[in-house]
C-alpha cells in the first residue's frame, strides 16, 4: 500500500498545486494574491467575521490570517469593527471597494474555474465528491494518531 499511497498523495498534492496556479491568474488582474482573494470570497455577501470564523472557513493558517488581513485594510478593502456580541474580539468586513472588487472579482474567478470540468458531468461530480468527502472524514475523525504516533491535543 505504500507506494500507491504515496502515488495518490502525490497527485492530490499536484491538483491542489495546479489549481491554485490556474485560479491566480484572474486573482492576480485584480492585484490580490491567493489568501486575499480566500478573504474577499469568504466575507462576500456577509456582514462579516470574527479572526476565528474567518480561520474556519478559509484555507488560511491563523498565524497568516492577520497579516492578510492588515495588507487588505491597507488597501482599503477589509475594516476591522469591534464585535457589538463579544467586545473583546472583531468582526472583519468588506468595504464599500471591497465589496465593489468582490462583486468583480468572483464571478471572473469562478467562470475561469469552471472550464477546469467543462466535461465533468453529474456522475463525474459525485464520485469526484464522495471521494473527497470520504478523505476530508478520516481527516476529521477522533482519535487519528499523528506522526509521532499522538493524538492531536485537541482530540485527547
Amino acid at each position: 500500500m505504500g507506494e500507491r499511497y504515496l502515488k495518490s498523495v502525490r497527485l492530490l498534492a499536484e491538483c491542489l498545486q495546479g489549481f491554485e496556479r490556474f485560479v491566480a491568474e484572474p486573482v492576480r488582474r485584480h492585484g490580490l494574491t491567493h489568501p486575499q482573494f480566500d478573504i474577499i470570497a469568504t466575507l462576500g455577501n456577509t456582514p462579516g467575521m470574527t479572526y476565528k470564523e474567518l480561520g474556519e472557513r478559509t484555507l488560511i493558517t491563523k498565524g497568516t490570517l492577520t497579516g492578510v488581513i492588515d495588507r487588505l485594510e491597507q488597501k482599503g478593502l477589509v475594516e476591522r469593527a469591534r464585535n457589538c456580541d463579544d467586545k473583546r474580539s472583531f468582526l472583519v468586513r468588506l468595504t464599500a471597494d471591497g465589496e465593489s472588487l468582490f462583486r468583480n472579482v468572483f464571478p471572473a474567478v469562478v467562470a475561469h474555474g469552471k472550464q477546469l470540468f467543462a466535461d465533468y458531468g453529474d456522475g463525474d461530480f459525485e464520485q469526484l465528491d464522495h471521494a473527497l468527502r470520504r478523505l476530508r472524514t478520516r481527516l476529521d475523525a477522533p482519535g487519528l494518531v499523528t506522526p509521532g504516533g499522538h493524538v492531536p491535543a485537541d482530540e485527547g
